[in-house]
């Protein structure tokens, strides 16, 4: 009887360590072919704003900016469906400024007060080397400029490099590097323009 009573613990046991061992295995291999937690909730803003999106090219929209609320959102693309992929890169290399907070985090849902903010430095003027950063990045940036057609993105942007050249002395290369990453046209590759709609 007692061995019997010893045989089912032992039994019982055995058959616990196998469930936690197989969980413990099925968990660290899962690990290879799920997205990790924090990317789920990229995945759903992702879902949210290229489903959502409230931002258009028109120069309705860019006079638009100046009567929004400061809490309001500019969000979604412009031109192309946004991609998943060029998304997640965007966000990730934009952490490389998240020290800067007029560098926004995602080129897909700016702060309405944050781009009236960038539109009021677009007219300022430059110094000679200062206006050669400038140059450089509309030459060197993948959409030859801020953005792929002269819409709010444009002068948001162009408004950015001019705050970033003449308050943080960036150069022309790491203005270039914010506009590649903080394109919001959507899609994956160039999509130069600068058409005004």
């Amino acid at each position: 009887m007692a061995l019997n009573l010893i045989g089912k613990k032992v039994h019982i046991a055995v058959m616990l360590f196998m469930v936690i061992a197989a969980v413990l295995y099925i968990g660290s291999s899962s690990k290879n072919t799920e997205t990790p937690l924090v990317n789920q909730a990229l995945v759903a803003k992702f879902d949210y704003l290229s489903k959502n999106g409230n931002s258009s090219c028109s120069q309705s929209f860019q006079t638009s900016i100046p009567a929004m609320s400061d809490n309001a959102r500019l969000q979604g693309s412009c031109c192309s469906p946004m991609s998943m992929h060029r998304y997640q890169e965007q966000v990730e290399g934009l952490k490389k400024y998240k020290d800067i907070p007029d560098i926004p985090s995602d080129p897909y849902d700016i702060e309405a007060g944050l781009a009236k903010k960038l539109l009021s430095y677009y007219d300022l003027q430059l110094t000679p080397q200062q206006q050669k950063a400038y140059d450089y990045a509309m030459q060197n940036s993948q959409e030859k400029g801020p953005c792929c057609c002269k819409c709010w993105r444009w002068y948001v942007y162009g408004g950015l490099g001019k705050l970033l050249i003449r308050e943080k002395g960036f150069t022309g290369q790491q203005v270039t590097e914010v506009w590649n990453l903080s394109d919001g046209c959507g899609g994956e590759g160039d999509h130069v323009s600068h058409n005004v709609s």
